[in-house]
């Protein structure tokens, strides 16, 4: 467990450093000046300055940062400042960064499909060895109660008065099963990885709005690979599309929340902590899985990135529109005050998701 949690925690790592890498290619490409290239956040525990710049590796383990002159305002008269540099090559070092978080993406997806990757499959395809998976677990459902989690298959499942195992390869088994024996203690079959366990509930007779009777979202998968030249076309493809559904979801949560329907069934809001025990989870289900997972959670900080928040990159291309529009940059004073700000609200934010992630793991 000890070696699934380093790779988790340095995969998480690894996305972020090549994130701000991209920033930093891209600076050092239109003759910015970079001060410092960071691992981690300060103090510092050891540095090597190399040209210019400072390559150092620093105390907390949140993340890295590229220390550039002129990211907030000021030094225009200096060319080699961030801020003394034309508009659009400021936009693209800022956007370097998110852009660097689908590529990252891509190239995993690209990877997954080239020595196979799970994919969705209706019931009446036909294909090797299908699985039927869990994709959601309701909040408070007689399954999350199971100990069902996301990314389970479901190999068997029967009514426990009864000893006789229905085999599942098919949504609609669990499906019509489920709907036989509501009310019912059922026992289910279920694959994590290597384990397979047994684990029984009762499926609820009347299930609130949008939920099962288990209080559960189902797919049918099976595993399909790719050639070399195909492979990363597909992995572009499905980068281009997840990021598309991501999109349209998060506007879909945005809109119940306005409209004050909370959350949608089983969606919660998670932060390191919940993400890292989902990335655990899935290395626990195979190597293609994982990588999957951490594309999926890339293509999420990118989208999250480029939102128009100060303190995210997006905050930044939102100052230097604003620049654009004035034809003169915000104060230096103003955008520091601004981004500390909502960098403090982004950080409270980060603390309450935290403890909300420690509460529900034990």
């Amino acid at each position: 467990m000890f070696i699934i949690i380093l790779i988790v925690f340095i995969s998480f790592i690894g996305l972020v450093v090549l994130h701000e890498f991209g920033h930093f290619i891209l600076a050092k490409k239109f003759g910015v000046k970079v001060e410092e290239f960071g691992v981690f956040l300060p103090p510092r525990i050891f540095g090597k300055k190399i040209g210019e710049t400072i390559y150092s590796l620093n105390l907390l383990p949140f993340g890295a940062f590229v220390k550039m002159p002129g990211e907030m305002g000021g030094g225009i008269e200096d060319p080699r400042n961030f801020s003394g540099k034309p508009m659009w090559q400021r936009i693209l070092i800022i956007l370097g960064g998110v852009i660097s978080f689908w590529i990252i993406a891509a190239i995993l997806l690209s990877i997954v499909f080239g020595t196979g990757v799970p994919q969705a499959i209706s019931d009446e395809e036909e294909a090797v060895n299908p699985k039927v998976q869990i994709v959601v677990v309701a909040a408070g459902s007689p399954a999350e109660k199971a100990g069902i989690k996301v990314g389970d298959t479901i190999a068997s499942i029967k009514l426990q008065i009864k000893n006789e195992k229905l085999k599942i390869d098919k949504v609609k088994q669990v499906q019509e099963f489920t709907n036989s024996y509501k009310g019912e203690e059922i026992t289910l079959t279920i694959e994590r990885g290597e384990e397979i366990f047994e684990t029984p509930l009762i499926p609820r007779v009347s299930p609130p709005e949008g939920e099962g009777a288990m209080g559960i979202g189902l797919v049918r998968t099976a595993e399909k690979s790719y050639p070399w030249y195909i492979a990363p076309i597909k992995g572009i493809e499905a980068c281009f599309n997840l990021t598309f559904s991501i999109v349209k979801g998060l506007l879909q949560v945005l809109g119940n929340l306005i409209q004050g329907k909370g959350l949608p069934p089983g969606a919660q809001l998670m932060g390191p902590i919940g993400i890292g025990s989902l990335m655990t989870q899935s290395f626990k289900l195979g190597v293609n899985y994982y990588l999957q997972f951490v594309a999926i959670i890339s293509i999420y900080l990118a989208i999250f990135n480029i939102l128009p928040i100060p303190a995210l990159d997006g905050g930044k291309l939102v100052f230097l529109g604003i620049e654009a529009i004035r034809r003169k940059p915000v104060s230096q004073k103003i955008e520091q005050n601004i981004t500390t700000i909502f960098f403090g609200l982004l950080i409270a934010l980060l603390i309450w998701v935290t403890i909300k992630d420690v509460a529900r793991l034990f």
